[in-house]
């Protein structure tokens, strides 16, 4: 073990009671590099029973335009960003896309998004999930 790591004892870790997770994800693809553990953490969270929610805003929103995130690695050679999705949404991950922010990207809500989004909606959803969940990560 590294000398600067501390070892928790059990008792810290998650107990079995359901927690939520909420995931704001404003990187895109401009930043390829942080597309991937955004999802495979969420996978975990809700492996470990925790409802996440993956709520993409701003760049994030590209993520979910058809062709991008299967066309995009975090690092070369790495996973498709797409598997990453895929695997997040079979552990029980929801993800909500910001409506209000397709425009700005140019994407169309009926034609361009990819069938893993669960639900396109407002600040006031994001702005609900966030006073809700027990905790809220930014990526």
């Amino acid at each position: 073990m590294h000398p600067g790591c501390t070892v928790m004892a059990d008792d810290h870790f998650l107990d079995n009671d359901e927690k939520s997770v909420l995931i704001v994800m404003t990187s895109g693809p401009s930043t390829p590099h942080r597309c991937a553990t955004p999802f495979y953490l969420g996978a975990i969270l809700a492996s470990m029973d925790a409802d996440v929610r993956i709520f993409f805003t701003m760049e994030g929103v590209n993520l979910l335009k058809k062709g991008v995130a299967e066309n995009l690695t975090a690092m070369e050679g790495g996973k498709r960003v797409i598997d990453f999705i895929r695997d997040a949404k079979a552990a029980g991950v929801k993800l909500h896309l910001c409506l209000p922010a397709l425009p700005g990207y140019k994407i169309d809500e009926k034609a361009d998004i990819i069938a893993e989004v669960d639900e396109c909606s407002g600040g006031g959803t994001l702005a609900d999930l966030i006073l809700s969940c027990d905790k809220v990560l930014f990526f």
